[in-house]
């Protein structure tokens, strides 16, 4: 293996798949509620409005899933069509540049279609207006004509469920989220489950996966389903090399190790974010904008796909002046924490 191909895997582990690696995720897709693992209380609220809306033989009203990347909520959206017996169409908010991009998606919807926006948060203004008398009311305001002669008709649309799903529900404005019949967060996995993830999957790679195996991968997979089944093939390719018949412990810290993978879960990027901030800034605060600078990646990762593990980890603060390591993150590292700490709050150290 070359020095770059585990590298190049490192720093891929939190971020979106590559296109040959989604060949594989949608095979490890849940089909079903029934089947998905995890998010209990989301899968019981959401069987119950599923239920409902067959015995009304209605759509389901339009949902709203947001939460970090990796969680499930593409695969919500497709169980939501699944589990109504309806057809899945599927968008994204940069895809949506124009008006009429969105128009035209919605004036071809069949009755009863469900309708998935990723990233909704980045729909254009203008994009987003149409959807409001679509939600409400499904009716499309359409312009014809230009100038002093152009007049705005509304044509009615069939009801359809609109899924949206978005890592930052905050940047979602109130007219827009208000839409939603029910709002629903996707929080990280605790392992047990993780393991119960990695299990099915190994079933359906058809590879064998010791337990105590599958606890070391879910202990190192950031709380993240995504992240665990990647982190499951690239173990497997390693088991295929050595010509192993299953995944062993062994074998599962060996290949771990060399993806760079430690036991908290952190890949390279996290390495080199805290510390950054420890041998650089001492520890901050320091402005998104200076420590995005200074690693050479875009502050819309570090926010999105990195800090947010980080944050829940307790390895990771957000104050008013930036952002600060605690002391949690000097204790991963092996490092003494300074010795006094002038600033406030709970476990911060400047």
């Amino acid at each position: 293996m070359s020095a770059a191909g585990p590298e190049a895997e490192r720093g891929a582990l939190a971020r979106e798949a590559a296109p040959e690696e989604r060949g594989f995720e949608d095979r490890l897709r849940p089909q079903t509620l029934a089947e998905m693992i995890g998010q209990q209380r989301l899968r019981e609220n959401l069987a119950v409005f599923v239920d409902a809306a067959r015995r009304r033989g209605e759509p389901l009203d339009h949902l709203l899933f947001y939460g970090p990347p990796g969680l499930g909520k593409t695969s919500l959206a497709r169980i939501v069509s699944r589990e109504m017996g309806a057809a899945f169409r599927a968008t994204s908010g940069p895809v949506l540049e124009r008006a009429s991009d969105l128009a035209a998606l919605l004036s071809n919807l069949e009755p009863g279609d469900v309708l998935f926006i990723d990233e909704i948060h980045r729909l254009p203004a203008a994009v987003e207006e149409i959807l409001y008398p679509a939600m409400e009311d499904f009716q499309l305001d359409v312009l014809i004509g230009q100038g002093p002669a152009a007049r705005s008709i509304r044509l009615d649309l069939p009801r359809f469920t609109l899924v949206g799903a978005t890592t930052r529900a905050g940047l979602l404005g109130s007219p827009l989220r208000d839409r939603f019949g029910w709002s629903a967060r996707l929080d990280y996995y605790p392992p047990d489950d993780l393991v119960a993830v990695l299990e099915r999957s190994a079933r359906l790679l058809e590879v064998e996966l010791a337990l105590e195996a599958a606890r070391e991968i879910a202990q190192r997979a950031r709380g993240t389903p995504r992240i665990a089944n990647r982190l499951l093939r690239r173990v497997r390719d390693f088991a295929a090399v050595r010509g192993s018949a299953g995944i062993d412990p062994e074998l599962a810290r060996f290949a771990l190790e060399r993806l760079d993978v430690d036991e908290a879960g952190f890949d390279k990027l996290d390495r080199v974010l805290l510390l950054t901030l420890i041998e650089k800034f001492e520890g901050g605060p320091t402005g998104l904008d200076t420590l995005a600078a200074a690693i050479g990646e875009d502050k819309g990762t570090l926010e999105d796909l990195i800090e947010p593990f980080l944050l829940q980890g307790g390895y990771l603060e957000r104050t008013p002046r930036g952002r600060a390591v605690t002391r949690r993150a000097f204790e991963h590292f092996g490092m003494a924490p300074p010795a006094r700490s002038p600033g406030g709050g709970q476990g911060r150290l400047f």
